[in-house]
């Protein structure tokens, strides 16, 4: 069955995840402030700044299927993540409820920041969440506000994300920069491309049936520290660490993500550690063919 997607915040994620939507042959609609990048994409436009969005207004946002908020705050500010997160997902909410068909399923794109643990901990769904940053605490506002509303809605927190265009830390290692062993800070990551196919199962499972659950941690199979991380880039780069990096006065979150929950939905994951899925940035990147002129 043809379905309608309504992605809000048509970013890298969306337009991946739009991308593979659209293979499968189901309609795509991107939302985003400035619609450029959707030229050629496929995916239909459509210009909007949640900041104007009336929520009272069902013609504001057209009828879907399924609604996937994937929407970033334009600066590490309280403010703009408070209109980013807890705010436009309400508004996005008070108009979806107002169709006459209201969405299958909404889904919140959220983050591992809502946690607190500091001590390498393993964190699962069910775990304490006791964020220590305003951008932790407002997505876990923002989560729920999803949870509490009548609409059927699905929070997914993602950890570290990474993938192209997200390669700060090949060129931090490619320089000879690493973290330090201590502190322990566990590392908990996932590739781009299983955000995009963790939404798409998700809402596959849905159409097939499958009860699914108000909350799942995307983060890949294996929880690692950043330093054996780091060290294992400088293997494949075959570069010397000459330099380590100083922890942060104060001390970054470190836990241990447990993904168990979106295991047992059946989804299999298309880079399950951090090698599979660096391995195939630094192929892809050129990066091994630079360390070897």
């Amino acid at each position: 069955m043809k379905l309608t997607v309504l992605i809000i915040g048509c970013g890298d994620i969306g337009i991946t995840l739009g991308n593979e939507l659209l293979e499968q042959g189901h309609r795509v609609i991107g939302v985003r402030r400035r619609v450029e990048a959707l030229a050629d994409t496929g995916i239909e436009p459509l210009a909007l700044d949640l900041n104007d969005l009336e929520s009272l207004d069902p013609a504001s946002l057209p009828q879907a299927d399924y609604v996937i908020y994937t929407v970033s705050a334009d600066r590490f500010e309280e403010s703009a993540y408070q209109s980013a997160y807890p705010d436009g997902l309400k508004r996005v909410l008070g108009v979806m409820e107002q169709h006459e068909t209201p969405p299958r399923r909404i889904f919140f794109v959220s983050s591992t920041s809502v946690y607190g643990q500091q001590e390498g901990e393993e964190v699962n769904e069910e775990s304490p969440t006791e964020p220590t940053s305003f951008s932790g605490t407002l997505m876990r506002d923002a989560e729920q506000a999803l949870i509490d509303h009548p609409l059927p809605g699905t929070v997914v927190r993602f950890s570290g994300i990474y993938g192209p265009g997200r390669d700060r830390m090949i060129h931090q290692v490619a320089g000879g920069r690493v973290a330090a062993v201590t502190p322990m800070i566990y590392s908990n990551r996932i590739h781009r491309d299983d955000c995009v196919g963790i939404i798409a199962h998700l809402i596959a499972c849905q159409e097939s049936g499958k009860p699914l659950a108000e909350l799942y941690l995307g983060s890949d199979c294996e929880p690692v520290t950043l330093h054996n991380v780091m060290m294992w880039l400088a293997k494949e780069l075959k570069v010397e660490a000459t330099d380590t990096m100083q922890s942060p006065l104060r001390r970054r979150a470190s836990k241990r993500c447990d993904n168990q929950r979106l295991l047992a939905t059946g989804y299999t994951f298309r880079y399950p550690t951090f090698r599979e899925g660096y391995g195939q940035m630094l192929k892809e990147g050129g990066f091994l063919e630079t360390q070897n002129v």
